[in-house]
């Protein structure tokens, strides 16, 4: 059961090696947060910073009771840092947001804005954006196709952290991997509704980006997972089962031409390769069926060990209850 939310809305930072950047951040948010007339709180994740992070967070914490921060033990990476704030969050509406100061706090009101036409998630939409086509733009625009496809969730960044989401959405979304900028995508089957807001892309003003060209290969993996996650995770004999059908009939349809020409022209078959690639189409299609099994099994028992349900409900409305206590 999902405790209620104490508080209006809940900033969520993961913080890796930004020391310089954290105070005039802080100040930002301060700023626009207190603008704003509502209870919220800052979450700073640090994420096995080897700076002066932590010491800086340590300051600004004991200015100010509003901010909350969180020390991991080590780097695990920022999906990880994020599941650690949401897990502490506790806004009706939880905000994210980058630690590097390219994402400006002021943006967040167009954000709370938008949600409150009745979206349950707000995307920010960097605008301007100047970035290496190779390394950036095309896993951007190849992960930005699949949500689409695969969930009817349309966005132009699925990369920007600068997002606003409803209590109960982010506390039922589990994280793993790397897969903090999919959250919309992973939501998307509890039927919620996505929605973009144009925000400024500021330029980096302390240290380097973290972001290399090794990520590159690993949002292409991620944007794999995400995918068969998306459109099988709950029914994976779809996927082997069609795979298993579909291989185990072409090596069917050699075996039986064989046959054919065997019985009927008295061809020659043990000098034929194509009779060995029949037989192990067939075999391989026994095995897709065969994993299609256990997965459908493993699936199961996911959700049965841990009494999770496979949908999720926005509200009931029960009228005949009251009714029927009055008698």
């Amino acid at each position: 059961m999902i405790p209620e939310p104490t508080l209006d809305i809940s900033i969520v930072i993961p913080v890796h090696n930004e020391a310089e950047s954290l105070p005039l951040l802080h100040a930002e948010l301060d700023t626009v947060l207190k603008a704003l007339g509502r209870s919220y709180e800052i979450i700073a994740v640090d994420d096995g910073s080897s700076d002066d992070s932590w010491p800086v967070l340590k300051q600004l914490a004991e200015a100010d009771p509003q901010l909350v921060v969180i020390r991991l033990r080590r780097n695990f990476g920022q999906t990880a840092a994020f599941a650690a704030g949401f897990d502490q969050a506790r806004g009706e509406v939880v905000i994210t947001i980058d630690a590097d100061g390219q994402n400006d706090p002021a943006d967040i009101p167009p954000l709370l804005d938008k949600l409150a036409e009745g979206y349950d998630i707000v995307s920010g939409w960097r605008q301007n954006r100047k970035e290496p086509l190779f390394t950036r733009k095309i896993p951007s625009r190849v992960a930005n196709a699949i949500i689409t496809s695969n969930t009817g969730i349309s966005l132009h960044d699925s990369g920007c952290s600068l997002k606003a989401y409803h209590y109960e959405v982010i506390k039922t979304v589990k994280l793993y991997g790397d897969m903090h900028r999919f959250i919309p995508a992973f939501a998307s089957w509890m039927g919620v509704k996505v929605a973009e807001v144009p925000v400024k892309d500021r330029a980096r003003q302390f240290g380097k980006s973290h972001v290399g060209f090794s990520r590159t290969f690993r949002v292409f993996l991620d944007i794999f997972t995400l995918s068969f996650l998306l459109s099988f995770q709950g029914k994976p004999m779809r996927l082997f089962g069609g795979m298993g059908l579909g291989t185990g009939a072409i090596g069917v349809l050699i075996l039986a031409y064989l046959a054919f020409i065997k019985i009927f022209e008295g061809a020659l078959l043990s000098n034929r390769p194509i009779l060995w690639l029949g037989v192990m189409l067939v075999i391989l299609g026994m095995l897709f069926l065969f994993f299609g099994l256990l997965a459908e099994m493993q699936m199961r028992t996911y959700y049965e060990s841990q009494d999770k349900s496979i949908y999720v409900t926005r509200e009931v409305i029960r009228h005949g209850d009251a009714d029927a206590n009055k008698g």
